[in-house]
């Protein structure tokens, strides 16, 4: 019979370093047992997270296996007579190419939800997640398991804004979420592009990023004068003020210093200062700036 290991507390749970160790972890409990198994008896989990896979890194873990072994074992789930991969997809592809016949693993009893759970958090822990397939396990946790977004932030280590952020991508147009999938643009651009409801502008949008290498400050610079634009031909006329040259050098000073539009309107000596933010990064830009 296996052992008991705790999982919710990261992937250092499920395999503790001494017995009993796994008792000490908050939430389910899992029963586990080490095994050496064929390497054609496991097959992919198509569950998993992770959709892509660098066929270069593939090979050169491959290597690594030829010389090493495989230090860490496989996770695995029965699955009538072969086995599911919850988690180690990247181990069993670089074992096959390295000729291996057999690979450590660890069987765990566990349901549908857990093995999407397992997976999810060790490919964060890993960093081996693309934001879209991100965002789509952390949808899918959401939607089919009735997860809250401050219950799966607690789980995974995120906060509960990042998680909306996270998934808020997978608002964009198809062919913009390729490119951030093949890592041509940032999820920073993403978020950016997001300001823009329209798909095909979304999509022209992404290939001025690629094409003329904008960052994401100068993204969001783009986007927000584009949507300022729409805004404006709704609106009034400005009324032409003559300019004061000291409001004047004070304004350019301040757009310097802030590297974004700023207004200021002046009578009688009262006034206000508005400086313009594109995206919530922006806004914490400019507070760093004030030290706020």
């Amino acid at each position: 019979m296996g052992k008991k290991f705790g999982l919710g507390k990261g992937l250092g749970a499920l395999i503790p370093e001494e017995e009993g160790a796994g008792e000490q972890n908050a939430g389910e409990k899992y029963s586990v047992e080490a095994n050496m198994i064929s390497i054609n008896l496991i097959k992919p989990n198509e569950g998993q997270p992770r959709k892509t896979f660098d066929e270069e890194k593939i090979l050169q873990l491959s290597e690594s296996i030829k010389e090493h072994g495989i230090i860490q074992p496989i996770l695995l789930k029965k699955d009538g007579e072969t086995y599911s991969i919850i988690a180690g997809e990247r181990r069993w592809r670089a074992a096959k190419a390295a000729g291996l016949k057999e690979v450590p693993v660890i069987v765990m009893d566990i349901d549908e939800k857990g093995v999407l759970e397992v997976s999810l958090i060790e490919n964060i822990q890993r960093q081996d997640l693309n934001p879209i397939e991100e965002a789509w396990a952390f949808r899918k946790l959401i939607d089919d398991f009735s997860f809250t977004q401050e219950e799966l932030g607690k789980r995974i280590g995120k906060s509960r804004t990042a998680l909306a952020n996270t998934m808020r991508l997978l608002n964009l147009d198809q062919r913009v979420q390729e490119y951030l999938i093949d890592g041509v643009i940032s999820e920073g651009h993403g978020r950016a592009i997001l300001a823009v409801e329209d798909k095909d502008l979304q999509n022209r949008l992404a290939q001025k990023v690629i094409d003329d290498g904008l960052t994401v400050r100068e993204t969001e610079k783009l986007i927000a004068e584009i949507v300022r634009g729409k805004g404006r031909e709704k609106e009034k006329p400005e009324k032409k003020v003559t300019a004061d040259p000291y409001i004047s050098d004070i304004k350019n000073r301040l757009e310097e210093k802030f590297d974004t539009k700023v207004l200021i309107s002046n009578k009688n000596n009262k006034g206000k200062i508005e400086i313009e933010y594109y995206s919530n990064d922006d806004l914490q830009r400019i507070m760093d700036i004030l030290s706020l």
